[in-house]
């Protein structure tokens, strides 16, 4: 018995050392590159982490942006195009990444006291209805990643 218990002890240890997903998305290096135009879009970045269950992203808002929308970029007959996407899936388990010439947010009416490297709040809402908040480190139009890390 004692043997048994010992045993039982140490499965529930591993099983503590190796969690089988979080019961609520995550969302990890947001960063939005501001606009080289005043008055022009900005575009967002980051990563989505998928949570126990399928889950699809519906909308992102923001107190310092009019309208954030979801794009994605695709090829069309040899050109690339813009296409907005009503929400984005998100797979169990899965990380779906929000890059340059992939997919992004597209935010529209970024207020004007929004320089680089002002955080911007943003709040992602899932079909599930978890609500994460995040904040996105900024930089300015012609900036690459490795300025935002100095």
């Amino acid at each position: 018995m004692r043997r048994m218990l010992t045993h039982s002890f140490a499965l529930l240890i591993l099983a503590a050392c190796h969690p089988q997903g979080s019961e609520k998305p995550a969302v990890k290096e947001a960063w939005v590159r501001l606009p080289a135009v005043a008055g022009r879009p900005a575009a967002g970045y980051f990563i989505l982490k998928g949570a126990k269950a399928d889950d699809r992203l519906l909308s992102i808002d923001s107190a310092v942006v009019n309208k954030i929308e979801l794009h994605e970029e695709v090829m069309n007959g040899g050109v690339m195009t813009m296409r907005q996407l009503a929400e984005v899936r998100l797979p169990k388990g899965t990380d779906v990444a929000f890059a340059p010439g992939g997919k992004h947010a597209m935010l529209f009416g970024v207020d004007a006291r929004i320089t680089p490297g002002t955080a911007i709040p943003l709040l992602f809402t899932f079909q599930s209805g978890a609500k994460i908040e995040a904040e996105a480190k900024t930089m300015a139009a012609g900036d690459d990643m490795e300025s935002m890390h100095h």
